[in-house]
């Protein structure tokens, strides 16, 4: 069989391997739809990214990561988790807190992007470091 040009995707047909990633990136667009509309729009993107986050971390955590399917590892971590976390947004909602006005004057506006984006790395880091250290005492 012909090597697909999806990284790692060998014993899957290019087709089939599209269709994993569009199933996940079809779930994960509804996932981060309904964070927005329950949360918010900051909010929503902090929990979505954070969200995402700590799956992808249960999902490609070593030493485990071989065990799970090419398919779930395309459906799940490809297509569901990167439509559910979004960099697009985090960066372009940082941008509207980093140029945040009233009546035409800044507003703490370095602070507010400032935090938004430490408090945004260190919840999505410690998702994942708290999802490598549960996966790997749940699978062994």
């Amino acid at each position: 069989m012909a090597r697909s040009p999806i990284a790692g995707v060998t014993s899957l047909g290019r087709l089939e391997a599209l269709l994993f990633v569009a199933a996940g990136g079809f779930a994960g667009a509804i996932a981060r739809h309904a964070a927005d509309t329950l949360a918010g729009s900051l909010a929503g993107t902090l929990a979505a990214n954070v969200a995402g986050a700590a799956l992808l971390g249960v999902v490609l955590s070593e030493p485990h990561a071989d065990r799970l399917s090419m398919e779930t590892r395309l459906l799940v971590g490809t297509g569901f988790c990167s439509s559910l976390s979004t960099y697009s947004t985090f960066a372009l909602e940082t941008t509207r807190l980093a140029s945040l006005t009233v009546g035409g004057l800044a507003v703490g506006p370095a602070t507010a992007a400032l935090a938004y984006v430490a408090v945004t790395y260190a919840l999505g880091f410690g998702a994942i470091l708290a999802a490598q250290a549960l996966t790997r005492g749940v699978i062994r």
